[in-house]
C-alpha cells in the first residue's frame, strides 16, 4: 500500500468471501476492530472504513484470501 492511500482521506470497503472463509480468526485477531466471526465465520463490524494498517494486516494475514479490501469509491483492489 502506498503512502498516498492512507494520506488522501478516501475510505476503504471491506468484504469476507463467505465461500473462502475457513473461520482461523486471525483477522480478528489481527484487527479486532474491523472483523468479528459469527458462527465460525468473519464479518467486518462495519462494511467502510477509513484506511488503516490493521485492515491490510488482516487481508495480507487471511491463508485463504477471504478478506478483499477495495477503495469504497473506485473499488479498486487493495489488498490482499
Amino acid at each position: 500500500m502506498s503512502a498516498e492511500n492512507e494520506t488522501t482521506g478516501l475510505g476503504w470497503r471491506l468484504r469476507v468471501d463467505p465461500t473462502r472463509c475457513i473461520g482461523s480468526g486471525i483477522c480478528a485477531g489481527a484487527a479486532p476492530a474491523h472483523f468479528v466471526l459469527v458462527d465460525g465465520l468473519s464479518q467486518p463490524l462495519v462494511e467502510e472504513v477509513a484506511p488503516a494498517r490493521a485492515v491490510l494486516d488482516a487481508a495480507e494475514s487471511c491463508p485463504v484470501e477471504a478478506v478483499v479490501v477495495t477503495e469504497a469509491g473506485s473499488r479498486r483492489h487493495i489488498a490482499p
